[in-house]
């Protein structure tokens, strides 16, 4: 009688292997990214709560500084102009569409409350009007009242050019650095970005906190997922092989 020819699963030790350490790791993957969507969803609906409150007076000492990222804050003091430094570069969106190049103006604020010194991001300014001396209108003296939205300092990323104390040049907030610029031992734990409120002058332009966080997560997560899905179909397909039967 001829020989009949049947397909069956056997599939082999090494592809088997190969298979399944490759199916943990996108598991794992998709498993990371649906931790990640929590994460992200949490963090934005935190973001937001915080900046649609009204302002609250920052307390004088932190000792949670990430609660109190994106936090909508007040706080009274007095400038100090002389010890201002520079963070940037930063693009100014002009009406026309054109992208200004300038930096944005660090300033210490020593606090009437006797919290110490908070650094205010005070906003933007071109780099012709770097020098203080051209915006001196903007100089604000004697007790202020800032309304601003509280932000925890990053840490230094990858490539990050060095910063330069001498000239006051930031790239990153090294807060130490700042410190000892503002002739203080430390600072508070979190840096405040002034709010739109105009100064004297028009400089620096304040209101620059700039929210752009993408929650692709679930978009990752399914990929994973779907890897994982055809992953398994590939093996359970190429693991059945013909044998032949009399």
């Amino acid at each position: 009688m001829p020989a009949t020819t049947r397909r069956q699963f056997r599939p082999r030790l090494i592809p088997s292997i190969a298979a399944l350490v490759a199916l943990v790791i996108l598991l794992g993957l998709g498993t990371w990214q649906v931790e990640r969507l929590a994460w992200k969803t949490d963090l934005i609906s935190r973001i937001e709560a915080g900046l649609a409150t009204e302002p609250v007076d920052l307390p004088a000492s932190i000792h949670k500084p990430a609660d109190w990222d994106y936090v909508r804050v007040r706080v009274t003091g007095r400038f100090l102009h002389d010890r201002e430094s520079y963070i940037g570069p930063r693009l100014y969106p002009r009406p026309d569409g054109r992208q200004e190049q300038g930096v944005h103006v660090l300033t210490p604020l020593v606090r009437d409350d006797g919290g110490g010194t908070v650094l205010i991001d005070r906003g933007w300014v071109p780099l012709d009007r770097r020098d203080a001396a051209t915006r001196a209108e903007g100089q604000v003296a004697g007790s202020v009242t800032i309304a601003a939205i509280a932000r925890v300092p990053q840490d230094r990323v990858f490539m990050q050019p060095d910063n330069d104390s001498t000239s006051r040049t930031f790239f990153w907030l090294d807060m130490p650095a700042l410190a000892r610029i503002a002739g203080v031992d430390r600072l508070a734990p979190v840096v405040l970005q002034a709010d739109a409120s105009a100064n004297p002058g028009g400089l620096p332009l304040g209101g620059r906190t700039i929210v752009t966080l993408k929650n692709d997560h679930l978009s990752y997560a399914l990929t994973w997922y779907g890897l994982a899905l055809t992953l398994v179909g590939v093996f359970v397909a190429a693991s059945f092989r013909r044998r032949e039967e009399p």
